[in-house]
């Protein structure tokens, strides 16, 4: 499965923060924003928990105690929480506190990782616990826009067949950049403009969402950790750095992909300033090993095959080296730019190159002499990356929007 990339998408909103005494502006994220509305802050929460009482939900969201009231009558009403009726307790005077818990799964939602060779597809149930899973062979360079998509709903459509569950909504991940409204442009992939969105909406009539994989990865962690990040100083940086790259920064408003990384610069590399998203992903380094040593036959396709060759070749490990630490480099300048406190780097370039992470992490540390290095952690494997960023997505417009979800037969 290929790598994660950017996304775009304009929007507006505001967040502010103190970086250098300038104010900063941040639109509304597109994707994997915090829960806004009482329904979906109530949702959220609920779905921590086993079984919560309306107390609980007024202390974690500071909400008022006729707004919480409010949002589970909605939630009941339409079907996400139940009433555990068994559960209440009489507190003197007045009607007895009935604690709620989320109903049992009748909705199933739909998450999919599109991958250059393959695709990753998953659904679940309201609480995020995996139904069914499977991959499918997706070999790009074989199909045609069309038919890549058609493949896809046709895994889709075997994925949730023999299920009792109502789908509820479909999200997608994918590399490249991805507009507000679901268009993808991702060279890996071939695709230019390419309206996936559209073509899944068609074929199964509920919503559907398209974001960019990278920021997919902090909405997982997001998604699975406190209902709001209420600290602008606690801000968690991704960089992703595979056969694509990209980055993306939570605040208070949620996860904000990157979209102009700074320009880096490395003699080893053999360029003097260049944007590290063509720069740095795996196929621009193994094209500098060939390019510096024709003799090696055969060249190595992979970076894996690359950091083979590295054990016995000082200048294959010289170059690998120095991806490392250009990536390091770049670290600096995100973490500086937007007062990050948690790096999370994930890919290849980490994962297949096992001194990598230690000279990524050294390396930043030495630059930081003068300001707080962040707290820094590598995401292990591929496959942790590609079931995070699919429950992720298909998670997403449910916490946010849940009320939007009901099919018009149970609203």
């Amino acid at each position: 499965m290929d790598a994660p990339g950017q996304a775009t998408g304009k929007a507006t909103g505001k967040a502010t923060g103190n970086a250098g005494n300038a104010a900063e502006s941040f639109p509304q994220p597109q994707a994997f924003g915090q829960p806004t509305t009482p329904a979906a802050k109530c949702l959220y929460v609920i779905r921590q928990n086993s079984v919560i009482s309306r107390a609980d939900l007024i202390t974690a969201t500071g909400l008022s105690q006729p707004t919480i009231t409010r949002a589970i009558t909605t939630l009941l009403a339409e079907g996400y929480v139940v009433a555990r009726e068994d559960l209440a307790r009489s507190h003197g005077r007045g009607r007895p506190t009935t604690p709620v818990e989320l109903a049992k799964p009748q909705w199933m939602l739909a998450g999919i990782a599109v991958g250059t060779k393959e695709t990753f597809l998953s659904v679940f149930d309201i609480r995020g616990r995996t139904i069914r899973e499977s991959t499918i062979d997706t070999p790009v360079a074989q199909l045609s826009e069309s038919d890549f998509i058609q493949h896809i709903m046709a895994g889709l459509h075997r994925l949730v067949t023999g299920l009792e569950h109502t789908l509820l909504s479909v999200g997608v991940t994918t590399s490249g950049q991805v507009s507000r409204d679901g268009v993808v442009s991702a060279p890996n992939l071939g695709w230019e403009q390419v309206d996936v969105a559209a073509a899944l909406r068609y074929q199964f009539s509920v919503p559907v969402s398209v974001s960019s994989a990278v920021p997919a990865i902090l909405g997982s962690e997001m998604q699975a950790g406190d209902l709001l990040v209420t600290d602008d100083a606690d801000r968690t940086l991704v960089l992703f750095a595979d056969d694509s790259l990209g980055a993306a920064f939570t605040n208070t408003l949620g996860v904000h992909p990157i979209e102009i990384l700074p320009t880096v610069s490395d003699d080893t590399l053999g360029f003097a300033e260049a944007a590290p998203e063509k720069s740095l992903i795996t196929s621009s380094i193994l094209a500098r090993i060939t390019e510096k040593f024709p003799e090696l036959d055969p060249a190595p396709a992979t970076l894996a095959q690359a950091v083979a060759l590295a054990a016995d070749n000082e200048g294959v490990r010289e170059i690998l080296d120095a991806r490392a630490s250009a990536l390091a480099r770049l670290t600096v300048d995100l973490v500086k730019k937007y007062r990050i406190s948690t790096a999370v780097v994930a890919g290849s370039a980490f994962v297949d190159d096992s001194r990598a992470p230690k000279l990524f992490a050294a390396t930043v540390r030495e630059i930081m002499t003068t300001a707080k290095a962040p707290k820094m952690r590598m995401i292990p494997t591929h496959e942790e990356v590609v079931r995070s960023i699919t429950r992720a997505a298909a998670l997403d417009q449910m916490l946010r929007e849940p009320l939007d979800l009901v099919p018009s037969d149970t609203a």
